[in-house]
């Protein structure tokens, strides 16, 4: 005979709806209770069937993933995979599974996402990126439907539950560190120009730069869309200009990794001739040829968070808007040196 519900309450000597709400991990729910319970479960081989459980409720136990409009590209990711391992972490443990969507096209991502809502596919969202005027969140908010966003929310934050870095902070920080070592021709290879974690990159850059009193140069700012597919041609047309830039900051480390191999076969090695930060702190600026200095930004436990504050949103909607934010820490290595012992090209 299956064991039940009414089994393992009797087990732990505590009522039926108690078991349930360990099953779904219930913040009211005390650590001691839960302990019990879950021995109980354990002792008697009992399996939820959230099957049933879904139907009882009207709930799915499943989160929606809406990925960014390029899914190769986050496939490709390292940061991307590490932000995923930390959402799939969470969510197990709290007995969710996970359905992603992404698209070729910003409309095909929103298609996307009206198919989950209105369909009845998932419980919640999480947006894996945050982008200027994106419609996918008016929509979202028209519909009141629960969402976390991972990125600060380009307007509205106030209104919105979201994790991130202090992005402007975190790359001032790399700015700093290369005029320290006396660069004063520094270089932004930002992400896409439309994302909101691009545009408090680039904040931070030139904020760091004009308190040097130096004048942020517009040739010198290169953005994600324009570097896909012409990474060479643009590294040739950097190395071209009349003062070529002793350092850059890099917004991802397989970018940074893609733009010193670049470097590299036009004859310009870092740190020899070329400062390189990147940020994101992913294994490859480790494993690089050269290993790279990188901010990491934690990227794990900005996807644990995120998930964290979807399920805790869909526990009690009425909880308070939440705007998380990841520490970030300076890892320094081998791709940075002082100007003045730089082979400048």
């Amino acid at each position: 005979m299956a064991v039940t519900i009414k089994d393992v309450a009797q087990l732990a000597n505590v009522a039926p709806s108690t078991v349930s709400r360990v099953i779904a991990n219930n913040p009211r729910i005390s650590e001691k209770t839960k302990v019990r319970v879950r021995e109980a479960m354990e002792k008697l081989g009992y399996h939820p069937n959230f099957i049933a459980r879904s139907l009882a409720n009207q709930s799915t136990q499943i989160l929606g993933l809406v990925l960014p409009s390029s899914s190769e590209t986050f496939f490709n990711s390292p940061t991307f995979a590490t932000i995923l391992r930390g959402l799939s972490e969470c969510a197990r443990e709290r007995k969710y599974s996970l359905l992603m969507n992404t698209g070729n096209s910003d409309e095909e991502i929103f298609e996307g996402v009206v198919e989950m809502v209105q369909g009845g596919m998932v419980d919640g969202i999480v947006l894996m990126y945050s982008r200027m005027n994106d419609h996918t969140i008016t929509y979202l908010q028209s519909r009141n439907f629960p969402f976390v966003l991972i990125g600060k929310p380009y307007e509205f934050a106030e209104e919105i539950t979201y994790v991130d870095n202090d992005n402007y902070l975190a790359a001032k920080e790399a700015t700093n560190y290369l005029l320290e070592l006396g660069h004063k021709k520094v270089g932004f290879i930002g992400g896409h120009s439309k994302l909101v974690m691009t545009h408090e990159r680039l904040l931070g850059y030139e904020g760091a730069l004009k308190e040097h009193g130096i004048v942020p140069r517009n040739d010198y700012i290169f953005y994600e869309e324009a570097l896909r597919g012409e990474m060479q041609e643009a590294v040739q047309s950097l190395l071209a200009l009349s003062e070529v830039p002793t350092a850059l900051i890099v917004h991802d480390d397989l970018m940074a990794l893609s733009i010193m191999n670049s470097l590299r076969s036009l004859g310009c090695f870092t740190p020899e001739h070329m400062s390189v930060v990147s940020l994101n702190n992913t294994l490859f600026s480790e494993i690089s040829l050269s290993s790279f200095t990188s901010i990491d930004t934690n990227m794990y436990d900005i996807g644990y968070q995120a998930t964290r504050c979807l399920v805790q949103k869909l526990a009690s909607p009425e909880e308070r808007i939440q705007s998380v934010i990841i520490p970030h820490h300076f890892v320094e290595r081998d791709s940075c040196q002082r100007v003045q012992t730089a082979m400048l090209v």
